[in-house]
């Protein structure tokens, strides 16, 4: 018997789907855009031929005219069919090229990319149902995930999520011990670090790469009060943390119980934890929305496989919600568990015994 549908509604799901494949294409357009420069000549270069955009940075105008059919079909910079020029408006140079501001999305793209670069393995992966560490990725993961998460902590970890905690921010003012686990790239140990010249900021990470290029960072920015130390959330050495801060990592922990243990233990006599994770609720129901989609997609093929790749294998999920964080905290020994802060992206939770 032939199932039975309704016609308009497949119409429906199928417009929908080609959308999704409009917006995927247009992402990988966007970010050979950023690798090639060409967001970057088009800032504050009013209205160009393609001839002229061509010339100003060297690439093939053929090429060029074939991205710019498409970036501009998709809304990201403008055609002025009257003269055949094209622009962008300064709402799309802050989201396609303005390095650092927390509009710009260049890092989300080239993290979405590094996936569609190692789809292969990732297949297999999900296939197997074994794990995928870290370091299995290509390169531009590292590179992507840095780039997307900084301009968030330069708008908020100094001026909104330090202040939110009980006493955190008097103590690096004056002179405190502080851990950065699982720090990647080194931005949030770097700007602590530039924020609280008094503190020493101990920048903790499992993956070797990321510590070395962390250490980079740190010299180019200048900054003499870091220490950087390969190690794993569950037993990095040292103790007497004032203050302990854990970004957009635990979920990728496949024991983060032990994780937090290990925190809590080091931690000094009225030390903090603070635990920033992404925007969730409670439940699958309240996740569905286009940042749940985003989220759960990165925790199938990134954060899970991750999880599964380590000890205890836990599957937190990037999606796991505030009750379920702080059931893993209190599991942990902690006693506390409050909601300091929010973004559109991330809770900030303080966590102390």
């Amino acid at each position: 018997m032939a199932d039975t549908f309704d016609e308009d509604v497949l119409n429906d799901l199928v417009g929908k789907v080609i959308g999704d494949v409009a917006g995927a294409m247009s992402l990988f357009m966007a970010y050979l855009g950023d690798q090639a420069g060409v967001f970057s000549a088009l800032d504050g270069a009013g209205r160009v031929t393609v001839d002229e955009l061509a010339a100003k940075i060297g690439l093939n105008p053929k090429y060029l005219h074939e991205w710019l059919g498409s970036i501009c079909a998709a809304g990201y910079a403008q055609h002025h069919a009257e003269d055949e020029t094209f622009s962008i408006t300064p709402e799309q140079a802050l989201v396609f090229t303005r390095e650092g501001q927390p509009a710009c999305m260049q890092g989300f793209f080239q993290l979405i990319v590094s996936q569609f670069a190692g789809h292969e393995q990732a297949t297999e992966t999900f296939k197997s149902g074994k794990g995928r560490p870290w370091g299995d990725h290509p390169q531009c993961l590292f590179c992507g995930t840095d780039r997307f998460f900084r301009p968030g902590y330069q708008a908020n970890l100094v001026d909104n999520w330090i202040p939110a905690l009980a006493g955190v921010e008097a103590k690096l003012q004056t002179g405190a011990k502080v851990a950065d686990i699982g720090c990647g790239h080194g931005s949030s140990t770097v700007l602590m670090a530039q924020a609280y010249p008094n503190s020493t900021i101990h920048g903790i990470d499992m993956h070797a790469p990321s510590i070395e290029e962390a250490k980079m960072k740190a010299a180019a920015a200048g900054v003499t009060n870091v220490e950087f130390q390969v190690g794993k959330a569950q037993d990095f050495a040292g103790g007497g943390f004032d203050f302990a801060c854990m970004f957009d990592a635990l979920h990728d922990m496949g024991d983060p119980v032990g994780a937090a243990r290990h925190i809590r233990e080091t931690l000094a006599p009225g030390g903090t934890f603070m635990l920033v994770e992404p925007m969730a609720g409670d439940s699958m129901a309240e996740n569905m929305h286009p940042l749940g989609q985003i989220f759960y997609a990165a925790s199938c093929t990134i954060c899970t496989p991750n999880s599964l790749s380590q000890e205890v294998g836990l599957g937190l999920g990037a999606q796991a919600g505030e009750k379920r964080l702080a059931e893993v905290c209190r599991e942990a020994g902690f006693t506390k568990i409050r909601r300091a802060a929010e973004t559109p992206t991330n809770m900030v939770l303080e966590v102390t015994s």
